[in-house]
């Protein structure tokens, strides 16, 4: 991230201070001018000026979060990360898929609180883009991820504005026709991008449409991506051939994190009676036993109940990689708690994993040992934080809260 304003800085500690004595709820977030201009900057250095960080002194651990499945414990642990990331970034708020991820967080951060302020950021970002969309790479997912929130806030408030864009640009992209030599989702990521989005405007009109092209284009990555034995997405087809230390094929943490994710996404507002609702359940499913199965166990690596970047070969890693594990965790939950996975047999893995994300968050909300912007497996610092990591986060930490309710 991009050095902040002496100003800006100085504003940020002190409300961290506030934080620290008990003031989230009475702190006022400063908003500084933006550092970076999502209008004039290319796309691409907006992405990763603005992602995240990793500083050689992130400060001491937190040492007072619980992994207890309390409305109380998760919710501390949720404002804190959410309050450090949006006093940090929200002078830094773009377009990109990046902050789409945390904004989709920061959303489920509000419901799951009762604190505005992270749904107030949101509108107030979005008012400055005008309800837009990037479209100067169409059809490329990634510039559509932030439809997304625009969405779940359209469904909170049903104002026009606030669909008008996506839903042009979707009716663009049902229009287009297939490129036999190119899938338009070539990338696993991109399943989580686009996908929800084309779902929440067939949700929002009643059309079918969206939704049909979405169920078109998922199964076709799926059927070039989807490993049927590993019950696993490749990154991208650069991967089929090519293997991990110890041999095993490269499944990417946070690629199959998206996947699982967007699964979750698709679901939550698909008819049930949409003819293949059926497959995404079993792919779902499929997917979440495999992933249960390779969890970090107990070991003193700082891994346990977590997964690495490289999902197969977790000793070539030095680190657990918690952007792919929160998203993990987040689908896991959400199946339990919509009985789509079994209770008894899925909530162990799904504590273990949220008390291992917790021993990654700092003393002043920082949460850290997340993968900087990549496309495979890679090593990074136990300080590195990202926007898309925090997003993860608070999506896992709104359904464990759920969770405690039951």
């Amino acid at each position: 991230m991009e050095k902040s304003s002496l100003t800006y800085v100085r504003t940020w500690q002190l409300l961290f201070l506030l934080a620290a004595a008990g003031g989230y709820a009475s702190a006022q977030i400063a908003h500084p001018k933006p550092a970076v201009s999502a209008q004039t900057t290319n796309p691409l250095a907006v992405e990763r000026a603005t992602a995240g960080d990793a500083p050689e002194a992130p400060g001491p651990l937190a040492s007072d979060l619980s992994s207890e499945v309390t409305h109380a414990a998760i919710r501390k642990a949720m404002r804190m990360v959410a309050y450090w990331q949006l006093a940090r970034a929200e002078n830094q708020f773009n377009q990109q898929w990046t902050y789409a991820a945390l904004y989709d967080g920061m959303l489920a951060a509000s419901k799951t609180t009762g604190d505005s302020r992270y749904y107030d950021a949101i509108v107030r970002m979005a008012h400055r883009f005008n309800w837009k969309l990037l479209n100067s790479r169409f059809p490329h997912a990634d510039d559509m991820a932030l439809g997304l929130a625009y969405m779940e806030m359209y469904t909170s408030k049903p104002d026009a504005v606030r669909m008008a864009d996506t839903k042009e640009v979707m009716d663009e992209l049902i229009k287009r026709n297939d490129d036999p030599q190119k899938l338009l989702w070539w990338w696993c990521d991109a399943l989580f991008m686009a996908p929800p989005v084309l779902a929440r405007v067939s949700a929002a009109t009643g059309d079918r449409r969206y939704l049909d092209y979405m169920d078109r284009e998922w199964w076709l990555t799926s059927a070039s991506l989807y490993d049927p034995v590993e019950h696993l997405y490749f990154r991208d087809s650069r991967y089929f051939t090519q293997r991990q230390k110890n041999g095993e094929k490269i499944f990417w943490s946070r690629g199959n994190g998206w996947v699982m994710s967007a699964l979750v996404k698709v679901l939550e507002v698909m008819p049930a009676n949409y003819p293949t609702r059926g497959k995404y359940i079993v792919q779902f499913r499929q997917m979440a036993e495999r992933i249960a199965s390779i969890q970090g166990g107990d070991n003193p690596q700082g891994k346990a109940g977590l997964w690495c970047s490289g999902l197969l070969d977790p000793a070539a890693y030095d680190l657990p990689e918690i952007s792919g594990s929160a998203f993990f965790t987040y689908s896991l939950a959400w199946g339990v708690n919509h009985g789509v996975l079994n209770r008894k047999k899925f909530e162990p893995v799904i504590l273990r994993a949220w008390a291992g994300i917790l021993e990654h968050i700092y003393a002043d909300g920082r949460l850290g040992s997340i993968q900087p912007i990549d496309g495979q497996p890679g090593q990074f610092k136990p300080s590195a934080s990202s926007v898309y990591g925090v997003g993860a986060f608070l999506l896992a930490a709104s359904e464990m809260d759920a969770m405690a309710k039951r």
